[in-house]
């Protein structure tokens, strides 16, 4: 549902450079910005996305408080629904690990998030895009791009770029001076990105990668050592790849991705701390909770295993990567990524059942799968009674399949064999020394 807040009449006043509309959080940088964009010269309306973060139950108050600082409107979109059911759930089919990591938190909400701020500025009639990412970050990217890749006509801002306010202590004294109530002090400066998906932390101690992050970085999940000695088991079900049930209980993505952060956090499954690499070219040292994504990726990776033949796995298992990339590079909305898409749900027609998984102590195994389009042949993978293999088939099998190198190895000995012979006849043959002045009779050195 979206609501929309707005400033009383004499607030609207046009501004010399029209209206921006500024993708707004409430928190330290999008709080600095609406004055900031204001100097500048733009009417500020602020979009305000729920994706399941703390406090975004509540979108109408941050909302508010956008127009309390001086917003002409502010729209307050819960994105939950959106985001689980057609970008958490795309994430899944295609394993979405970048770097064989990180479930792409951030870089999967961008596009739902850019989407409804292009549609908010053809309904403004706003002139330009404003974010509050840093000249450091992937965000910066994600923004411009998938803004861009939806209306190109629109000028996008990222003033945090810009501006004098070089660090995150001066950003919380520039909030003091303009009266700008936030959550964040010099104290815990950590800088949080949160979503129904999972939540990023970074800044402050965790700058130094050897520094192990405090345990006040961590919320969603507890800590290994701490949490219960009984291990839990759960049930995950696919329908075409796409969770649809946890436990038998059938539910959408939203309430099954809530429930399994729950069950998997309190187990202490769902922790990552990586050395990452940016788009922009530098490392930086990331710390996430992802409790619910890392289960479900890893259970559906299960489940291809048993559904999929081999050849589709390891070809697929190639372009997860790529897929991967794309996202966290701000390229959602790109002809490589449909076309990955494409090829993605193509896979997943069979991938459909269940798959046991046991939670116990910061881990979390696969213990058991089935399917009703199992490529798991009983009968051909026993040892034991019930055998339909035919062994006899081995040989002319080996003989065809190993064809190719046994040709080339016998190619090789040869001419190993001819080397060995040219070798020997030079080391019988008299090798010259030296040979007397030009005049002189030849006299010849040698020894054999």
């Amino acid at each position: 549902m979206t609501h929309t807040a707005t400033a009383s009449t004499a607030a609207q006043t046009s501004a010399p450079k029209g209206k921006v509309v500024l993708a707004y959080s409430g928190g330290l940088d999008t709080s600095c910005l609406i004055p900031w964009l204001q100097e500048q010269g733009y009417e500020v309306v602020t979009a305000i996305a729920a994706l399941g973060q703390p406090g975004s139950s509540d979108i109408d108050a941050i909302a508010q408080k956008a127009i309390s600082l001086g917003a002409v409107a502010s729209y307050a979109i819960d994105m939950r629904e959106e985001f689980t059911e057609d970008v958490c759930a795309c994430a899944i089919k295609a394993n979405a690990l970048y770097e064989n990591k990180y479930p792409l938190l951030s870089a999967l909400s961008r596009p739902v998030i850019c989407k409804h701020m292009v549609d908010i500025a053809h309904k403004e009639g706003a002139v330009a895009i404003a974010h509050g990412c840093t000249g450091k970050g992937n965000d910066q990217v994600r923004f411009e791009l998938e803004c861009k890749a939806l209306d190109p006509s629109l000028e996008i801002l990222g003033p945090v770029r810009d501006w004098d306010l070089l660090t995150r202590s001066q950003e919380i004294e520039y909030c003091a001076d303009h009266g700008i109530f936030i959550e964040v002090t010099k104290e815990s400066p950590y800088s949080i990105d949160e979503n129904v998906w999972g939540r990023a932390i970074e800044c402050g101690v965790l700058e130094n990668p050897w520094n192990e992050p405090p345990a006040d970085a961590w919320v969603m999940t507890a800590d290994p050592l701490e949490a219960p000695d009984q291990p839990v088991d759960i049930v995950i079900s696919f329908e075409a790849g796409k969770p649809c049930a946890l436990n038998g209980e059938k539910l959408g993505m939203l309430e099954l991705i809530t429930k399994l952060n729950h069950i998997a956090g309190e187990a202490g499954f769902g922790r990552i701390d990586m050395i990452e690499d940016r788009v922009i070219g530098i490392k930086s040292r990331e710390c996430y909770e992802q409790p619910a994504a890392l289960t479900l990726i890893k259970a559906h990776q299960a489940l291809e295993s048993l559904c999929l033949p081999g050849d589709v796995l390891n070809t697929k298992l190639e372009l997860e990567h790529q897929w991967a990339k794309q996202v966290y590079s701000g390229l959602w909305y790109s002809p490589l990524k449909d076309a990955l898409d494409a090829f993605f749900e193509a896979t997943q027609k069979t991938v459909t059942g269940d798959v046991r998984l046991r939670l116990y102590k910061g881990s979390c195994t696969v213990i058991g799968t089935k399917s009703a389009h199992s490529m798991y042949d009983f009968g051909l993978a026993t040892y034991d009674e019930g055998d339909t293999y035919d062994r006899t088939a081995a040989k002319g099998f080996m003989d065809l399949f190993g064809l190719p190198n046994k040709v080339w190895a016998q190619r090789s000995l040869e001419e190993l064999a001819e080397s060995a012979d040219a070798t020997d006849a030079f080391l019988h043959t008299p090798l010259v020394l030296s040979v007397e002045a030009a005049g002189a009779p030849a006299q010849v050195k040698s020894f054999s």
